[in-house]
């Protein structure tokens, strides 16, 4: 590869000479020289550096040719060229920094190069021998910006000229400029882009704290890196043990369906040594900071696989795991294409940090899905599971869980007596969780409790008082608790700061059973003082909890009078059917709250 280096960058004879042969214009050139090197002060990108570096400096000082060359790692890469022909740029795009040439050794030492003519070089550099014509010189000028050189900037000249220490002064100096335009657009560059990466976490941050459903979430925070830091992005969590992929995004829409069919055609091989099953097994990121055609075809299934992966010019890589609690959930995957910038460490740095944001994400949901699955089950361990099925009593329920994430606190129940009398209540446990839960379910118990010893209202809501209090329970509960006798037909009722029921007539005319306000239950003892209603056969008595009458921005007197008046209709048909249409009339779906209800029918 080194054949033909210092030949390609002395191009071919121009006709020119020296800009400090003898035409009496000297001085020109030095003054053309100083205006482009003030010009590089002004440089917004690296493309304008390129062409003042390169092309207008070589018209300035009559160079047969001139090639930039900027370093990464341990390469001199090609990024403008002047005089130089296609096929020779092409065959030396990349120069080794350890190599035998000019350009390589201005490059590693830090001094500028000068090689007078081919007999010099020759001597110097002999793999290099018959590559020059005897009348060339060049001129090697490393960038600095700092300690170590950014590159080099090769001047090639005909008839053996070579500076002399003012033009070389001139010269260097240049170069010096050339060097910090560089280095001030690469980190204007650096912090432009760690501007949007820090933008792109922020908003992917809120996205996966929008919502628990992190499959979602997690969807639309891959269309957010397609937009700032990939091409590709494929998201891969675990599903009972096996890694599956759960998004797909590609900055062509199109593209999307053809991935999919693409994943499905050829599916990871979950015992890859790379990508993402070896991310999710071992927990490590892999950087692929440049994928070759050797990698494509290493990774390969066939011939056609090996066809695709080509067509989709595959650039960069990062694949990083998913992790929280020292668990790996699974993976994030970003790709380049095309001639897209090269993923580097600080790349990776900002992969990892979405990669544990979402995994926490994902934590944090299945924890909640878990904690929901203990309390639901919790939930229905003790509401009763059928109440339709009493002797001598018609009675019809309605329980549905409120739109929040959580399960609630409500609570009911119907106890039939020994005398023939029916006890009937319904509570609400305030929160959500496993907490309101396990609340719901000792509440229930403990009135069950109570009303087996004495099923008086004032006496059950009285005990309740005493355990809250012995108990220190902090904990708020509503609870309408009433005595329903078909011998009297009467009911006898405690609201402990719950809605008082509904009481329907046979002919639908509705009024409340409304009465002095009780406290609350956790919030001190009260008079548990017991009103009794009069009611007639054929009357139904309505219990519920508030998420069967709560509006958004509406006062909850209009949700009350709605009520009284839709449940006339409970008395008009089979009682459960009648409730049923009452709770879908009635019901926002909106609603945060559950939705508890329980209808009697007096005999």
């Amino acid at each position: 590869m080194l054949s033909g280096v210092v030949a390609a960058e002395a191009g071919e004879p121009a006709g020119g000479a020296g800009f400090s042969a003898p035409t009496g214009d000297f001085g020109l050139r030095l003054q053309q020289l100083a205006h482009l090197t003030a010009e590089l002060a002004a440089a917004e990108s690296i493309d304008t550096v390129i062409e003042v570096a390169v092309t207008r400096v070589a018209a300035a000082v009559r160079a047969a040719a001139a090639t930039l060359r900027l370093r990464d790692e341990e390469s001199l890469n090609l990024v403008g060229s002047h005089g130089l022909g296609q096929d020779e740029i092409e065959r030396n795009a990349a120069l080794d920094v350890a190599g035998q040439n000019p350009a390589s050794e201005a490059a590693r030492t830090g001094a500028t190069v000068l090689v007078a003519d081919a007999a010099e070089l020759e001597a110097r550099y002999p793999e290099l021998a018959g590559t020059v014509p005897a009348d060339r010189s060049v001129v090697c000028l490393p960038l600095f910006a700092g300690q170590k050189p950014l590159g080099v900037l090769v001047l090639s000249f005909q008839q053996r000229w070579v500076p002399g220490p003012r033009e070389l002064d001139f010269l260097s100096t240049f170069a010096d400029a050339c060097a910090q335009a560089i280095r001030r657009i690469r980190a204007s560059e650096v912090a432009e882009e760690r501007a949007i990466q820090l933008a792109f976490l922020a908003e992917a941050s809120d996205e996966l704290a929008s919502s628990l459903d992190y499959r979602s979430t997690l969807s639309k925070v891959a269309k957010l890196a397609v937009r700032r830091l990939a091409d590709w992005c494929a998201v891969d969590i675990y599903s009972d043990d096996e890694l599956v992929t759960l998004a797909v995004e590609h900055v062509d829409p199109a593209q999307v369906a053809w991935a999919w069919e693409l994943q499905r055609r050829y599916p990871p091989d979950r015992n890859a040594p790379t990508g993402a099953p070896n991310v999710a097994r071992t927990g490590v990121s892999e950087l692929i900071a440049e994928i070759t055609d050797e990698m494509l075809v290493a990774g390969a299934r066939d011939e056609e696989h090996l066809r695709l992966a080509r067509e989709l010019r595959l650039r960069s890589a990062l694949v990083v795991p998913l992790v929280a609690r020292g668990r790996t959930l699974g993976t994030i995957s970003l790709i380049r294409t095309g001639d897209a910038r090269l993923y580097t460490l600080a790349d990776l740095a900002v992969a990892e940090d979405l990669g544990r944001r979402a995994g926490v994400a994902i934590d944090n949901a299945q924890l909640h899905s878990q904690t929901q699955d203990v309390a639901l089950q919790l939930q229905r361990a003790v509401l009763p599971d059928r109440l339709d099925k009493l002797a001598g009593w018609q009675l019809a329920t309605h329980y549905s869980p409120g739109g929040h994430a959580d399960v609630g606190g409500d609570f009911y129940d119907a106890i039939p007596l020994d005398d023939g009398r029916l006890a009937v209540f319904i509570g609400d446990v305030m929160g959500h969780g496993v907490t309101a839960a396990a609340a719901m379910a000792h509440i229930r118990a403990a009135v069950r409790a109570y009303l087996s010893i004495d099923p008086d209202p004032g006496v059950v809501v009285g005990q309740l008082d005493v355990m809250f209090e012995k108990l220190a329970m902090r904990r708020l509960v509503s609870l309408a608790y009433g005595v329903l006798d078909p011998a009297t037909r009467q009911l006898t009722l405690v609201c402990a700061g719950h809605h008082p029921p509904v009481l329907v007539a046979p002919d639908g005319t509705t009024r409340s059973a409304d009465a002095p306000p009780q406290k609350i239950l956790g919030i001190g003892p009260d008079r548990r003082t017991a009103s009794v209603w009069d009611l007639e056969p054929g009357s139904a008595v309505l219990l519920f909890t508030d998420g069967l009458i709560e509006r958004r921005d509406e006062n909850l007197d209009i949700g009350l009078g709605r009520l009284r008046t839709l449940a006339g209709r409970l008395v008009d048909g089979p009682l459960p059917v009648e409730l049923d249409r009452l709770v879908t009339a009635l019901h926002d779906p909106r609603g945060a709250d559950d939705v508890t209800a329980l209808a009697v029918l007096v005999p």
